[in-house]
């Protein structure tokens, strides 16, 4: 297996990934780890990755470009083309599916896979929408960046390919193993949800974050929502609002049932769910 990590702190990960099993499976040739410096392939001499957003809010948002052209640099295969070819391309996010065990085993079936780290605000969603095949949370909690949660997953991917423990057998019998010996669901017998406070995550009043974008309004022909640009603040912030619950609904329904939804954000969940059936 080969996981390529894309990254503003490439040096990050000198320590994660020179120890205990991690160590030894590369070292066995059982995966390849290369980190790639996003700043590599910025085409100014400030090297600049990041952009405010568009329709305003706090924070910085990484940029489309250096992304895309890091990835593609990798000859990953295109998106739509990634199952056949046992590749993936992952963007770290709060946003995203929830990482377990189950998903974690999903992963190790492949070939190749390629993180992205997210950093300071969020990344640009046409990153999300156009290159990258899975979006994924290590939990329900704010990090300063993606880093963190690329080393757990790495870790955990890892410690799954066949010879990588030595003996298989003790990862069907670790906690949260849900392979066919065992069944069972993939968070554990008994095991407790986490924990979202109201006011937590993601800056949506507990729903996962609303997408976020920046310069270039037109990157390769994928455009930033026309209401973002037009000045309307409680057009975009309705909008804002709307894309929170959506992307809610998709990655993260759970949510739903702690969150205080007003009779205006359940008009707009009946009408979500309406186009998902």
């Amino acid at each position: 297996m080969q996981i390529d990590i894309v990254t503003i702190f490439p040096d990050f990960f000198r320590g994660p990934l020179d120890h205990g099993i991690i160590r030894r499976a590369r070292e066995g040739g059982l995966v390849k780890i290369e980190i790639h410096d996003l700043r590599a392939f910025t085409r100014d001499r400030h090297r600049t990755v990041d952009d405010r957003p568009f329709g305003g809010g706090e924070g910085m948002v990484l940029k489309p470009e250096p992304i895309f052209e890091c990835v593609e640099s990798l000859n990953i295969a295109p998106r739509n083309q990634r199952g056949a070819s046992r590749q993936s391309v992952v963007l770290l996010s709060a946003q995203g599916t929830r990482f377990d065990q189950k998903l974690a085993s999903e992963l190790s079936e492949l070939d190749r896979i390629v993180l992205i780290c997210g950093r300071y605000e969020g990344v640009d969603e046409r990153v999300g929408t156009y290159l990258a095949d899975r979006e994924i949370s290590i939990g329900d909690y704010v990090l300063s960046g993606g880093e963190l949660g690329a080393a757990v997953i790495v870790d955990a991917v890892t410690r799954l390919i066949p010879g990588a423990l030595g003996n298989e057998a003790s990862t069907r019998q670790e906690s949260f193993f849900a392979g066919p010996e065992l069944g069972g669901d993939s968070a554990g017998e008994g095991a407790r949800p986490t924990q979202v406070r109201p006011d937590s995550t993601c800056g949506s009043g507990g729903l996962l974050d609303y997408p976020h974008y920046t310069r270039p309004a037109d990157f390769r022909g994928m455009k930033v929502p026309e209401v973002l640009v037009n000045g309307n603040h409680e057009e975009i912030k309705r909008w804002r609002r709307k894309s929170a619950i959506e992307k809610t609904s998709v990655n993260r329904p759970d949510l739903l049932d702690r969150v205080k939804l007003s009779e205006e954000d359940k008009e707009l969940l009946e009408k979500i769910e309406a186009v998902k059936d």
